[in-house]
């Protein structure tokens, strides 16, 4: 499932490549007939993120919403004014992946005859974008888009958004850190990856309960996060280790010296040698070192 950063970036790139046109919505599939109608032939005034929620706001006040969730994921086309990834999402034989395209445009006709269960097709003068295998994807009103961003957390990469919001749900509840890290009414837009890494980063062991946290531990945990998250929408990439803690083989960052715990598991702990473990929490693979995570 994509992480924050992931969705993010894909508001971004809306707002380069569609913000301010009119766009042709289609549901190629059929599923998504009614609510393309109600935006279809409108212009696209702005998208935004929070969390893993994307909201594309459009000029006759109807949004967008979709959340790609296991197996959603968007394809980009268009000509050599469409610019950017061609393809963000998560799907499940995969993990999470963002393709990038930097050619820099090839004759453009129109969009392609669609591939597969195409939920959504948005499409422009210069290019398109198709979505397929959505948790979630509806035309709400703004009121609507509201009650859902009311129901999570605070979004680290949310301009302006401080830890106070955080510290408080967070060491109000009994639940594993580990848990509480994953649940989007604590935090929004915290995956499984930076979930693993941000722990082993602060030290904290992921069973510690959530209220055991001191306020200033939540607090600098909640920086982490955001540093972390900001260096992944800049990035395109979840890479959380430092570089004194890389490979010096000559190994490249991404992927070999990404991580320091994730999908690491029965290799030695880049700090302090420990073999990484994977556990289970919540349904969810966990990855994190004893040795380091012992606060």
């Amino acid at each position: 499932m994509p992480e924050g950063h992931s969705v993010h970036r894909l508001a971004a790139q809306f707002n380069s490549v569609f913000g301010g046109q009119r766009l042709a919505v289609s549901s190629p599939q059929g599923r998504f007939a009614a609510g393309a109608e109600r935006v279809n032939g409108h212009i696209l005034e702005a998208a935004r993120a929070h969390g893993k929620q994307l909201f594309l706001h459009f000029d006759n006040e109807l949004i967008l919403r979709v959340h790609l969730g296991l197996y959603g994921a968007w394809d980009f086309g268009g000509d050599q004014t469409f610019r950017g990834a061609s393809s963000i999402g998560a799907p499940r034989r995969v993990g999470e992946r963002e393709a990038f395209d930097d050619d820099p445009g090839l004759a453009y006709d129109g969009p392609p005859e669609p591939v597969g269960q195409v939920r959504a097709r948005l499409v422009s003068a210069h290019g398109w974008a198709d979505l397929r295998g959505p948790t979630a994807c509806e035309v709400i009103t703004e009121g609507e888009r509201s009650a859902v961003v009311a129901k999570l957390g605070p979004d680290p990469l949310q301009p302006n958004a401080g830890p106070d919001e955080f510290v408080q749900r967070l060491t109000s509840k009994g639940s594993a850190v580990g848990t509480l890290l994953m649940s989007q009414d604590v935090i929004a837009g915290v995956g499984n990856i930076y979930r693993a890494e941000t722990l082993f980063r602060r030290g904290l062991n992921p069973w510690r309960p959530g209220k055991s946290l001191s306020t200033e531990e939540a607090a600098l945990l909640w920086e982490d996060i955001a540093l972390v998250m900001r260096d992944g929408v800049r990035d395109g990439r979840i890479i959380t280790t430092r570089a004194e803690h890389r490979d010096d083989r000559g190994l490249p960052v991404w992927p070999d010296n990404a991580h320091y715990v994730y999908q690491r598991q029965g290799i030695g702990c880049r700090v302090c040698g420990t073999d990484v473990v994977l556990a289970e929490m919540g349904n969810r693979k966990l990855y994190w070192c004893p040795g380091c995570q012992q606060a």
